[in-house]
């Protein structure tokens, strides 16, 4: 039996370049255990941040609405008459004056119905003439029994039908003058003029009186709706003393159009109606603006900003530092040690770019308003800037003015209150 030669020999004595590949082998795998040492991996740097320092102070609170502007006096204009309609004598859309003619009616049949009845007057007026010359004639008669007292009474009755007929004719000529001036119509307010409903040479009627409308659009009214919801909850932060509201109810209104400019004159409110609308729930109120120079028009929507009340201490911060998670609202804040905290807070009513924060807050915390998501709980905290709730309000809040005075102990009216 012939003798077998062991393998590796074999394999040696037939490739050489074997013993290379084995000894790299055993080299990769003598290097495997140092391979897997992991790096201790290195410290996170601390998170760039901007924050604000909070700073209670007595904030004047903003309450918008949306409103819609009226005419403080809109008339229309109706012909009073029937006839043709010969002129049309404004602008259409012009500003017209109280006693500015608009409009002017064909008057010549009713210059002929008033001269006919100024001839009928004269008539009546010379029959009395004739009945009082009688009655003066059969009155001494009738004392010396040369007449009897029928011819008296019949005297007295033919004078006093005369007067009553005078009376009836001086009225006819009366509304005949009526009529006639019934054809010059003129403007009763000052305002803006709507387009003329009907054309010269047209006949107007009972059916077709309106012509069109005068505006009176200084001062000019602005109407908003308030929920129930809204007066309760002033109403009870009020009597809680988280609110003081003005005194006497002395609301002051701000308007901001739809470009989001603010209109440069303020008004107040001046009504509040008696009872809610039972289908949406609100009552209306009403406030004023002076509009010299008829910038707001009739029927435009904009938005109030009902001005006057106060949160005394009140703390506010940028929308953006407020975020929304499972839980509800919370911010962060920066500890004392430098570090990250997340803190839940429960937040109020928006001013501007602001947001009142009622409960989670107080003087001295460091709150993160820039960078803030990028924190984790614990982590430690660089501050690049930071400036305080007092600036960071002036700059986003909305133009507000001056808080007004007013006494915190006593209870004021809310608004909408009579």
């Amino acid at each position: 039996m012939k003798e077998r030669k062991p393998f590796l020999p074999r394999l040696l004595t037939r490739a050489p370049w074997a013993l290379i590949v084995l000894v790299a082998a055993f080299s990769a795998l003598a290097l495997l255990p140092g391979c897997g040492k992991k790096e201790a991996p290195q410290a996170r740097p601390p998170a760039e941040v901007t924050a604000i320092k909070i700073e209670p102070k007595d904030a004047p609170i903003v309450i918008e609405f949306v409103g819609q502007t009226q005419s403080s006096h809109q008339v229309e204009i109706r012909a009073r008459v029937n006839a043709f309609l010969d002129t049309r004598t404004y602008t259409e859309g012009s500003l017209v004056h109280a006693g500015d003619v608009m409009f002017k009616m064909d008057p010549k049949p009713f210059q002929a119905q008033l001269e006919a009845e100024q001839g009928a007057l004269a008539q009546q007026q010379a029959r009395l003439t004739t009945a009082q010359a009688n009655l003066k004639r059969v009155k001494p008669l009738v004392e010396q029994d040369a007449l009897s007292q029928k011819d008296l009474d019949d005297a007295t009755g033919q004078e006093q039908a005369a007067a009553a007929a005078v009376e009836t004719a001086k009225a006819n000529v009366d509304q005949a003058k009526l009529n006639l001036g019934y054809t010059t119509i003129s403007s009763p307010v000052t305002g803006l003029s709507s387009y003329a409903r009907v054309q010269d040479g047209a006949y107007v009627n009972q059916a077709n009186s309106l012509l069109t409308y005068v505006a009176q659009v200084d001062p000019i009214w602005v109407n908003f709706s308030m929920s129930e919801n809204d007066l309760l909850k002033y109403r009870g932060q009020a009597g809680t003393g988280q609110i003081i509201l003005p005194k006497k109810g002395d609301w002051e209104v701000e308007v901001l159009l739809g470009d989001g400019s603010i209109y440069p004159k303020r008004g107040r409110i001046f009504f509040s109606d008696a009872e809610y609308n039972p289908q949406t729930g609100t009552f209306l109120v009403r406030s004023t603006l002076p509009n010299p120079d008829g910038v707001l028009r009739p029927g435009q929507f904009v938005r109030a900003h009902v001005l006057g009340a106060i949160r005394p201490k009140g703390i506010l911060v940028p929308q953006r530092a407020v975020q929304q998670g499972s839980k509800g609202h919370f911010i962060w804040v920066v500890s004392k040690e430098g570090k990250a905290e997340s803190r839940p807070v429960v937040v109020g009513d928006w001013q501007g770019n602001n947001w009142f924060i009622t409960e989670g807050l107080k003087a001295g915390d460091v709150v993160v308003i820039d960078g803030g998501l990028a924190l984790r709980p614990g982590e430690p905290v660089k501050i690049k800037e930071q400036a305080s709730t007092a600036e960071s309000a002036a700059a986003a809040a909305p133009s507000a003015g001056a808080p007004p005075k007013t006494d915190a102990g006593k209870k004021e009216p809310a608004l909408g209150d009579k």
